[in-house]
């Protein structure tokens, strides 16, 4: 397992004891339930969920021929991270205070984690192949190590 990829496993294992806790404070006090309800639900589906993952199809489904993407990984794990910490963030304060005109924010946040879901799906467009691609990959790439020892010779 690379770097990013536990990464992405660990912050998800906190987003979940995040979403637990909230979830156990709901019961002790009710009232946070209104404006903590929308956090614990992204902490649990997106924070937990999304970030295990994208973690682990990043680990499990490397490119053809093992070639990682520590670019586009680093880059879904900061962008969907920052969004939803912003959100986690703001939302509650928001939904407290209408009038504090964090509206642009939020939706700022919410580009943020789609940013982070199209980068994802432009890396999987890569990496997810099929047997008769890989076979055709494989004959490309021996034709042309046979054209360039031909050319050497």
């Amino acid at each position: 397992m690379f770097y990013y990829e536990f990464l992405f496993i660990r912050v998800a294992l906190l987003y979940l004891v995040y979403s637990a806790i909230l979830g156990f404070l709901f019961y002790l006090e009710p009232g946070w339930m209104g404006f903590l309800r929308s956090s614990h639900v992204h902490a649990g589906l997106v924070g937990f969920m999304v970030n295990l993952v994208f973690g682990v199809a990043y680990w499990m489904m490397p490119r053809p021929g093992q070639i990682k993407q520590p670019g586009l990984e680093l880059a879904t794990l900061i962008t969907l991270n920052t969004g939803l910490l912003l959100r986690l963030v703001l939302e509650p304060y928001h939904l407290l205070h209408p009038a504090a005109g964090l509206g642009g924010w939020l939706t700022f946040a919410a580009l943020l984690q789609l940013v982070a879901v199209l980068i994802f799906a432009y890396a999987m467009k890569q990496r997810v192949v099929t047997n008769q691609m890989l076979w055709k990959l494989r004959k490309l790439r021996e034709a042309g190590e046979k054209d360039g020892n031909a050319k050497k010779d």
